[in-house]
């Protein structure tokens, strides 16, 4: 194998877009018993970013594992994309993160430095999470993948989830919208340098200065925005809240080439699972078809989207505004006496 090998041309799918859809996910764990544990706060009921175990009246355990192929060349970069990525599970349940293992699969040929290069990305955005790698487990593959398993702490009555949105909420989002589509680009060599840079800033940086901010307000639910696209997490965060989300499309903030990409048709297929499972729930209205199929974007390492009691919105969205300058007021949880939906506006 060439030492200059583009990582992306070994992956049939990209970061998050290589996600099993969240339709055939609930079909393959549909029949499988689950066992109770009283001290189990959080399982996969719910659909939320981690599990949660309650060790003492002061601490609970924050439990993830995210892996996937490269979305980018690099090999540096695509270990920061990875790690940053599985790190934000922990964020979007309130946790602070402390261990994590790796999880790599790499060809038998790949150069040594290459996978030290992945490694490396890896470690050092634990290392600026203020938390600590204390081993792994790696095997042989032809495409390579990789990610982490990461533990956290939590104090159990500080537990975030993705189903506790109250009526009125305000719903924030902390990342703009098109990572997916951008990245589809790049493999395309369509995508400019200057969205391609924006594209690998934004999966490199950390949700922790999101996290640090929303701890300190009334928040009462949060996912952070994935595979599943905003529509699918929300849709997540509407029907296990048994509310409707309210979406003002134009308060998203859509990355402009990405909305260029998507009027042109250039898409990743995550984004066709994603409305195939999301769409019947929620009401377009006269939403432009490109901008729709951007909501339904699967994004890699994307922003953590709350929802926040309507008194403390102002200024938990001016902290976020200080320390992450994308954030943004996109919109309320409203009761839907017809089941949960999502209505754009």
């Amino acid at each position: 194998m060439e030492e200059n090998v583009k990582l992306t041309k070994l992956a049939k799918c990209a970061g998050c877009g290589a996600k099993v859809g969240a339709g055939v996910l609930a079909q393959l764990l549909e029949g499988i018993q689950v066992h109770k544990d009283p001290n189990l706060l959080v399982g996969f009921d719910k659909s939320d970013d981690a599990s949660v175990y309650k060790v003492s009246d002061e601490l609970a355990l924050v439990q993830t594992l995210d892996f996937f192929p490269p979305i980018a060349d690099d090999p540096y970069t695509f270990g920061q994309i990875a790690a940053t990525n599985a790190l934000s599970d922990i964020y979007a349940m309130g946790g602070d993160p402390k261990l994590a293992l790796n999880i790599m699969c790499v060809p038998e040929d790949m150069p040594k430095d290459t996978v030290h290069q992945i490694l490396r990305g890896g470690y050092e955005k634990v290392y600026e999470a203020g938390a600590l790698i204390t081993g792994g487990h790696s095997i042989f593959d032809d495409e390579p993948k990789y990610g982490l398993s990461v533990t956290g702490f939590v104090h159990p009555d500080r537990i975030l989830t993705n189903s506790g949105a109250k009526e009125g909420d305000v719903l924030l989002l902390t990342k703009p919208i098109g990572i997916g589509i951008l990245t589809s680009a790049m493999k395309a060599d369509l995508c400019s340098k200057e969205s391609a840079e924006l594209a690998m800033r934004l999966m490199t940086t950390l949700n922790k200065n999101g996290r640090d901010a929303m701890v300190k307000y009334r928040v009462h639910a949060c996912t952070d925005v994935t595979g599943f696209a905003l529509m699918g997490h929300l849709l997540e965060m509407a029907q296990g809240s048994d509310l409707r989300a309210e979406v003002e499309v134009s308060a998203v903030d859509l990355i402009p080439e990405a909305l260029e990409f998507a009027r042109m048709g250039v898409l990743p297929a995550g984004m066709y699972r994603n409305r195939t499972f999301a769409e019947q729930w929620v009401d377009a209205g006269q939403t432009e078809i490109a901008v729709q199929d951007m909501l339904y974007d699967p994004q890699t390492s994307g922003g953590l989207l709350m929802a926040v009691d309507p008194a403390d919105a102002d200024a938990l969205l001016a902290e976020l505004k200080g320390a992450v300058p994308s954030a943004q007021r996109v919109g309320v949880m409203r009761r839907y006496e017809g089941g949960a939906r999502i209505v754009l506006h």
